[in-house]
C-alpha cells in the first residue's frame, strides 16, 4: 500500500468517527462526555405540538437529562404546546440552553386588528396562577443565595399567555445567570386590543439582584403585560421592543449599572418605570404615543401618562430619546414623574439635562 493510499484511507477512518460522534451527540441521552455538544429533543420525552397536551411533566423530564449531562441544549421543534417549562435548580455552574426551531414572527403595532400567527417554536400556558411559563425554580438546589447556578439562554421562543395575564411569561429571578435572544413575550392578543394589564405580573424577569453578573438581552419584545421587563442588575439589552404595557422597562433597585442599545416603546403608560435605586443608560429610546383617535374605552390605558416615571427621584440615568405621535409624526413631546437624576436629551438637541 504506496504513503497516498495510507493518508486518504486514514482520512476516512478519522472523517466516519467524527460524523458518529455528532451524530450519537444528537440523541437524547447521549452518554456525557460522547461530545461536548449535547442536544435533547422533546419530542424523545413524550412532548406534543398540538396546542392541547400538558407538556410540563415531558418538558421537566428532558431538562433533568440535560441537567444529568452537566448542561445542554433542550431543543423543541416548531409547533403549539402547551405547559409550563421549569428549570431545575443546581449546585454547579452549568448553562441550560433551551431554543425553539425557528424565529418568532415579532406582532405589534398602533393601528388595526390582526390576528396572531401560530407558526414556529410557542410554548403556551393558560393557567390563572402559579408560575411563569418558563421559569427558573426557587428549590434547595441552589449555588448560593437564591440563584441556582444554572445560565440559562432562551432562543427562538414565543412565550404566550392571555389577556391580562396572571402568570409571568419568563421568571429567570432565581438563575445566576441569562440569555435572550430571539424571544416574544406575548398575551396572544394584538397589543392594540389587550385590555389593561391589571395583575401586576412581568412578561421577563431578570436574574435578581446579587446574580452572576451575566444579563443578555437581544431581539427581545414583550406585549401586553403590566411590566414589560423587570430590569435587574448586570443588565446589557439591545433591540428591545414594548409594546402596550403599563411599564416598558421597569428598573428595581441594583448595585451595578445596566445598559440598554436601541429600545422602542409604543403605547405604553410609562416607557420606563423606576422602584427603586438604580443607575442605566439607554442610547436610543424611541417612543410611539397613541394620537387622535387611537384609542378607545377598551385602550384607552395605553395613552401615555409619563415617558419617564420616577416619582421619588430613585434613577440615575442618561439617556437619548425620540417621541412620535400617532398620525402626526416626531414631536417634542416628553414627559416625565420625578427622575431628578435622569438626564434625558431629544437626540440631536442640547446636552442632556435633568428637567
Amino acid at each position: 500500500m504506496n504513503k497516498m493510499l495510507v493518508l486518504m484511507t486514514m482520512c476516512c477512518w478519522i472523517a466516519a468517527g467524527a460524523a458518529a460522534a455528532v451524530d450519537g451527540g444528537e440523541k437524547a441521552g447521549a452518554p456525557a462526555g460522547a461530545v461536548k455538544a449535547r442536544t435533547f429533543n422533546v419530542l424523545n420525552y413524550g412532548a406534543v405540538s398540538d396546542d392541547k397536551t400538558d407538556n410540563t411533566e415531558a418538558f421537566s423530564a428532558c431538562l433533568k437529562a440535560v441537567i444529568a449531562a452537566g448542561g445542554g441544549k433542550m431543543f423543541i421543534p416548531d409547533g403549539i404546546y402547551r405547559g409550563r417549562i421549569i428549570i431545575p435548580g443546581t449546585k454547579a455552574w452549568i448553562t441550560v440552553e433551551i431554543a425553539g426551531e425557528s424565529e418568532p414572527t415579532p406582532v405589534w403595532g398602533t393601528i388595526g386588528t390582526f390576528v396572531f400567527p401560530k407558526n414556529g417554536t410557542i410554548i403556551k400556558c393558560l393557567s390563572e396562577s402559579g408560575p411563569a411559563v418558563i421559569s427558573a425554580a426557587n428549590v434547595p438546589e441552589k449555588l448560593y443565595d437564591r440563584f441556582s447556578g444554572v445560565n440559562v439562554s432562551l432562543r427562538n421562543l414565543d412565550v404566550r399567555t392571555y389577556d391580562n395575564p396572571g402568570i409571568g411569561g419568563i421568571d429567570l429571578l432565581n438563575a445566576a445567570q441569562c440569555k435572550l435572544e430571539n424571544v416574544f413575550v406575548n398575551t396572544d392578543i394584538y397589543n392594540v386590543q389587550a385590555s389593561k394589564p391589571t395583575r401586576g405580573t412581568a412578561g421577563i424577569s431578570t436574574p435578581a439582584c446579587n446574580n452572576g453578573a451575566l444579563t443578555i438581552l437581544r431581539n427581545v419584545m414583550v406585549t401586553g403585560y403590566h411590566t414589560g421587563i423587570l430590569v435587574n442588575e448586570h443588565t446589557d439589552g439591545d433591540n428591545i421592543n414594548l409594546g402596550s404595557n403599563i411599564n416598558g422597562l421597569e428598573f428595581m433597585f441594583n448595585h451595578h449599572a445596566s445598559r440598554f442599545g436601541r429600545v422602542c416603546a409604543q403605547r405604553c403608560t410609562h416607557a420606563i418605570a423606576v422602584t427603586g435605586k438604580h443607575g442605566f443608560s439607554i442610547e436610543q429610546l424611541d417612543i410611539e404615543i397613541a394620537g387622535r383617535g387611537q384609542t378607545d374605552d377598551n385602550n384607552k390605558w395605553q395613552a401615555t401618562a409619563f415617558d419617564i416615571n420616577d416619582p421619588n427621584s430613585l434613577g440615575s440615568g442618561d439617556l437619548n430619546y425620540w417621541v412620535v405621535e400617532g398620525g402626526v409624526g416626531a414631536v417634542e413631546k416628553f414627559t416625565r414623574n420625578g427622575g431628578a437624576s435622569i438626564r434625558a436629551r431629544r437626540i440631536g438637541s442640547a446636552p442632556a439635562v435633568t428637567k
